[in-house]
């Protein structure tokens, strides 16, 4: 009797375990968000002075506060939401993602010669944002719906293909080359997650390493992209200049920054200082050990969420904390990457850092996720039917 009673108690110890998200992960991302809000200010307080006549200072902090409280109303929210709910509304999302990335092509408001944001109510918004979350969030369902099929050609690749197709096609009729390539990466691993057989994924590597060449080839600032990163010395004046600007301020940061505040290529050297280049003015404020730090940051946020995703309850749950981690990763990784000129510019921001309040919003909410399945990270795994 004793020894059955230790049991039942360990077993509500559990229960109750899960009930909770895990705070770990909910530590590292909200320290991410207060270190990237920070830093935004730092980096864009000299660009907000410009726009507006040198009388605010916070205009690009203030817009992204907000979103900042957004997007943490709706993590707490989705937070409170079991998966099984996305399940059930995977496919209406998706093609409702769609329809809005369709929209950009009638009602979308050009910025900077792209056409990618639909304005309502004076509210900007990406629809591709959204589409990244549906995208993986329909693979999490196609990937308990096919189960081990998975490892066939029909299900595996055809079934996750033309999902993908889906959402690809009206990207690339908007000329979003970064999107592509990022939403590709993610499928790509949530394939493989799913059973998808290595041979198909690494030929499909390879059609999409030749879509690459043939859409740059089209595609002019696309091509003048990979030449500035090629050979940026070449032409400091124009194509080159944003890359060789980045490149000083983190030589400039040196060991341990200039401190926080003191960046100098913020001062309307560096273009989108405050955006997708914002990795370049930490590197100079914070130095070389604040860069690591935030790098490490990352990576313990990216390691956390796998770790939910492997301790899942079932295996919607699994595919689809390991498609939103994996998106997280991706992003940083590129950001990282075009920042220190290992890869050419892609436009893709750094999550939680760079300005952007859709994408600030739709990642937290996304994290919002990982935590709601975090809550099962100690009850018994599901043995679930194919449905």
């Amino acid at each position: 009797m004793a020894s059955e009673r230790a049991i039942r108690a360990k077993e509500d110890r559990r229960s109750r375990a899960g009930e909770s998200v895990d705070y770990p992960f909910l530590f590292l991302v909200l320290a991410l968000l207060t270190v990237g809000l920070t830093m935004l200010y730092s980096a864009s307080f000299a660009q907000s002075e410009y726009d507006t006549g040198y009388e605010i200072s916070t205009k690009y902090l203030q817009k992204q506060a907000v979103c900042a409280a957004i997007g943490l109303a709706a993590m707490y929210f989705f937070s409170r939401i079991p998966a099984g709910v996305w399940y059930r509304f995977a496919w209406p999302l998706y093609g409702f993602s769609i329809v809005l990335l369709l929209s950009v092509l009638v009602i979308g408001e050009e910025v900077n010669g792209a056409r990618r944001w639909i304005n309502l109510a004076g509210i900007q918004f990406q629809p591709s944002e959204i589409a990244k979350f549906t995208m993986i969030l329909l693979f999490a369902r196609l990937t308990r719906l096919f189960g081990q099929d998975a490892k066939q050609f029909r299900y595996g690749v055809m079934g996750f293909g033309m999902a993908l197709m889906g959402i690809l096609i009206p990207l690339a009729l908007e000329k979003h080359l970064s999107a592509i390539m990022l939403m590709g990466m993610v499928a790509v691993v949530m394939m493989f997650v799913a059973g998808t057989s290595p041979k198909w994924l690494l030929a499909g590597a390879g059609a999409a390493a030749v879509f690459v060449v043939i859409y740059i080839s089209f595609m002019g600032y696309a091509g003048d992209r990979v030449t500035a990163w090629l050979h940026p010395e070449q032409d400091p004046g124009d194509t080159g200049y944003q890359i060789l600007q980045s490149l000083y301020a983190i030589g400039s940061g040196g060991l341990f920054g200039l401190g926080f505040g003191k960046s100098r290529q913020k001062y309307l050297y560096l273009p989108f200082q405050y955006n997708d280049y914002i990795f370049a003015i930490c590197c100079e404020e914070l130095g070389l050990v604040g860069a690591l730090g935030i790098v490490v940051l990352f990576a313990a946020a990216i390691v956390r969420g796998y770790w939910i995703a492997l301790h899942a309850r079932d295996r919607f749950s699994t595919v689809l904390a390991a498609g939103l981690t994996t998106l997280i990763a991706v992003q940083t990784v590129l950001n990282l990457c075009v920042v220190t000129n290992l890869l050419p510019s892609t436009g893709i921001a750094l999550p939680f850092f760079s300005y952007g309040g859709t994408a600030l919003a739709v990642n937290l909410g996304e994290m919002g996720i990982v935590l709601s399945i975090s809550r099962h990270r100690n009850q018994r795994k599901l043995q679930e039917e194919c449905v």
